[in-house]
This record gives C-alpha cells, sequence and structure tokens, in this order.
C-alpha cells in the first residue's frame, strides 16, 4: 500500500465496515475527536450539527450527531445517502462482503461480522481528513480491493435484484420499488435478474416511448418483440417487489394512462403536451 504524501489537515484512516456501507454513519472514536478538535463545548451541547463533506470534488452534506450509550455520549459522522450510494461502487468488495455478512446471520443468528471478515479476509481504507478551521471534512478512499471478475460486479452493483437482496439482509422492513436508470440497448446483455418489471423503452431517433410489464425482462424484450417501437435505443424499469406482483399489469395500465395525458398517443385521449415524443402503446385505458 503506497503511502499518501497530499494529506493537507488532520486525518483518520478508517477501515471500511458496514456501518459506512449501510448505515451511512460512522462512530468517531476519542482520541480522533480530539485531533479534529470536535470534543468541544459546541459539539457537546448540540444534538446535530450541520457539516460539509468534500469527495472527488463534489460538495455532500452531513452532520455530527450526539448519540447516548451507556455511559456517556458518543460523536457519529453521518452523511447522505448519495455518497453512501458512491462509496458502496468504490469499495465494491467490501459492500458485497456486507451483504454477505447480513444474509449468514440470518442463517445463523450468533455469526457476527467480525466473522465474516475473518472467514474473507482483506481490507479497504477511506481516509477522512477534516479541515479543522472551516469545519469541512474531505474524504479519499486510500485502499481498495479490484474485484476478480470487475464487469460482473459492476454489473451486479447497479442491478435492482442485489438491490432487493441488501433491502432483504439489511432488513429494510418497507414495500420497495427499486428503480433503475436509462441504459443503452445493449446493457440488456449484461442484465441481471430484471424480475417483476414495469419498463419503459425510447427510440430517441424517432422520438416514441412504450411502457410495458414482464415477469422477466430479458424473456419479454427479446428481438422483433416491440414491432411498435423497433427499434428501440434505450430501456429503464422499476423492479417491483413480490408483494406487489398480483398488481403489476394493473400498475402498468395506470402508467400507460398517465403517460397518455402528457404524451400524444394512438387514441386521441386529451394530452397536454410535455414533449414532442409520441406514447406508441396499442392498448391505453379510456
Amino acid at each position: 500500500m503506497k503511502e499518501r504524501s497530499d494529506v493537507e489537515f488532520p486525518m483518520w484512516r478508517k477501515k471500511v465496515d458496514m456501518s459506512l456501507l449501510k448505515k451511512c454513519e460512522t462512530p468517531i472514536p476519542n482520541w480522533v475527536s480530539k485531533i479534529w478538535d470536535i470534543d468541544d463545548e459546541y459539539f457537546l451541547t448540540t444534538k446535530k450539527v450541520l457539516i460539509k463533506i468534500l469527495f472527488d470534488k463534489t460538495e455532500f452534506e452531513g452532520h455530527i450527531i450526539k448519540r447516548k450509550k451507556d455511559n456517556g455520549y458518543r460523536l457519529i459522522l453521518k452523511f447522505e445517502e448519495t455518497l453512501g450510494d458512491l462509496l458502496k461502487d468504490i469499495f465494491l468488495m467490501s459492500y458485497m462482503r456486507s451483504i454477505e455478512a447480513e444474509l449468514q446471520r440470518e442463517i445463523d443468528k450468533n455469526k457476527s461480522y467480525e466473522s465474516v471478515e475473518k472467514d474473507i479476509p482483506f481490507w479497504e481504507f477511506l481516509d477522512i481528513e477534516m479541515n479543522t478551521e472551516n469545519k469541512i471534512f474531505i474524504f479519499k478512499a486510500h485502499y481498495t480491493v479490484e474485484p476478480q471478475f470487475p464487469e460482473l460486479f459492476r454489473s451486479l452493483v447497479d442491478s435492482a435484484s442485489l438491490k432487493a437482496v441488501q433491502a432483504k439482509a439489511f432488513k429494510e422492513n418497507k414495500i420497495s420499488i427499486q428503480k433503475q436508470d436509462w441504459r443503452p440497448r445493449d446493457g440488456l446483455k449484461t442484465e441481471i435478474g430484471a424480475q417483476n418489471v414495469i419498463y419503459t423503452l425510447i427510440d430517441s431517433v424517432n422520438k416514441l416511448i412504450y411502457v410495458g410489464e414482464a415477469k422477466l425482462l430479458k424473456n419479454r424484450l427479446r428481438p422483433n418483440s416491440h414491432p411498435e417501437i423497433k427499434d428501440w435505443n434505450y430501456y429503464r424499469y422499476s423492479q417491483l417487489p413480490i408483494e406487489l406482483d398480483p398488481y403489476r399489469v394493473d400498475i402498468e395500465r395506470m402508467l400507460i394512462r398517465d403517460m397518455a395525458s402528457i404524451f400524444s398517443n394512438n387514441k386521441d385521449i386529451n394530452s397536454i403536451s410535455l414533449s414532442d415524443y409520441k406514447l406508441v402503446n396499442k392498448k391505453i385505458d379510456s
């Protein structure tokens, strides 16, 4: 591991763990509080202090939170989920291991994250500097472990299926719809999972848009399956939880009707045109 020569401010080299990737936070050790000068009266008497975090030249919002514990309190550095998602992408192996740990704990309640670390031994590090004068934190990934199959792992980390596994493993007890961004048509080759979905296709050249539903997206988007929009070049989808599986077609019908109200369409449904795209679905509810 090559040591950095560009450290400007008091720094804590934080081992990447589940608290960073699952909760978007980390407890601050007492010795770190002292070198960052955040053990003063202002931080100790204020429950939640707004801070700024710089990561890869982008500014994010965070907080220093005072949280009670048995023998007093501890300070927590907490940051927004957008930054947390970036850290999952960068510390991909630690992210995968944290999900593995939760899945193992489902089988064996006595299994700890630390024991999974021993079974799958590697470490990644995030350097956290603090500009004590301006109360600005600087995050920098110092050491990462390269995945053995990098393209597969990148496809996995962006997949709705992995997000659903994470929600289950981390016990996010809510009905959660996993939303995906637009991908080019070629992206379908590496699409993983994508079951029980509502999808959208666009033909950006001819300005066409189509909404559909599918039990399995890859099967539904087989060649020549959509003559209404045969030259579509981008797609996106939202993966529904299993609880909403019986309502997938109803949700699709609702979204098609909503789209017809803002795009020109084949049913002459009154629309307020927000775009020059045309909705090409043939079945649109009145």
